[in-house]
């Protein structure tokens, strides 16, 4: 399709061309009769001698070789990696060698959708609510925090090494089974903050999401945004017990902080810390 300035239609080529090749038409008169430049006249009028009207269409912009194009192996191990693991530019970039821009622009010539439009799980396109995205004024006027519950993974590997069976015994075990001074088997309590505006989070590993767990890791993340400069005003957390709990309010009140918490199964609410918590999980 011609551009909206074009001086030339397709019609328009070919009429010019027409007149320099058929008619005989000197090169500037037939530049001058349809307002082009003279090189312009000289290459439409060698295009009709060459490949007649079919010549009058617009070429793709495209270079006929490109040396410096990344190699086709390397793309096919990056849409691979895409479809078969679900990882963003970075991700695959970090994996491969290669710049995160040059992944990004491997999917996009591939077709590849966004890792936000697709199931995690399938990979296959999903339909959303449509997102309603907010942003607080300035770094600590509001606080994620939550806690993820992850299975731990006895040395020698889990269930994926040694099959379903051996990963059901090990997910009966609870965390205070030790057999023989080997390591413990059972779940690892990752408690993450999040500040909402600047996205700086503070992440700590602990053994359990006990109310007193709870509050000594916030008091320790709030030393961490205070050492950044960050006045930490309000906390919002999920309806969790410990974040019931009296010493976690005790300990809120000593630092000045409001707690929130959000509405009862609306995780979405707590988004930016969940989605946190699920990007650590991925990787």
């Amino acid at each position: 399709m011609p551009h909206a300035n074009a001086t030339l239609t397709e019609r328009g080529r070919l009429r010019l061309a027409q007149c320099v090749v058929d008619d005989g038409w000197p090169l500037r008169r037939a530049a001058e009769r349809f307002q082009v430049s003279h090189n312009t006249a000289r290459r439409w009028a060698d295009r009709y001698r060459v490949l007649g009207p079919a010549g009058m269409v617009d070429r793709p912009s495209r270079p006929h070789h490109s040396p410096r194009r990344t190699h086709r192996r390397v793309e096919r191990k990056v849409v691979h990696l895409r479809r078969t693991r679900r990882l963003g530019p970075a991700s695959i970039a970090g994996r491969l060698g290669m710049h995160g821009s040059t992944v990004h622009r491997i999917l996009r010539r591939h077709g590849m959708p966004k890792l936000a439009s697709l199931d995690r799980g399938s990979g296959a396109p999903i339909r959303r609510e449509p997102v309603r995205r907010y942003e607080r004024d300035h770094p600590g006027e509001l606080v994620h925090v939550d806690i993820k519950k992850l299975g731990r993974i006895p040395d020698g590997g889990g269930w994926r090494v040694h099959g379903r069976a051996h990963g059901a015994r090990n997910s009966r075990a609870t965390t205070r089974v030790r057999r023989n001074s080997h390591p413990v088997i059972g779940y690892d309590y990752i408690h993450s903050a999040v500040d909402d505006h600047s996205r700086l989070a503070y992440v700590e590993i602990l053994p359990d999401e006990q109310g007193p767990t709870a509050a000594g890791f916030w008091q320790r993340a709030h030393a961490f945004f205070a050492a950044h400069g960050i006045s930490v005003q309000r906390v919002m957390t999920d309806n969790g017990s410990c974040y019931r709990s009296r010493v976690w309010r005790r300990t809120l009140a000593d630092l000045g902080v409001t707690h929130k918490r959000t509405r009862p199964y609306r995780p979405q609410t707590n988004g930016k810390v969940e989605r946190f918590g699920g990007t650590l999980t991925a990787e």
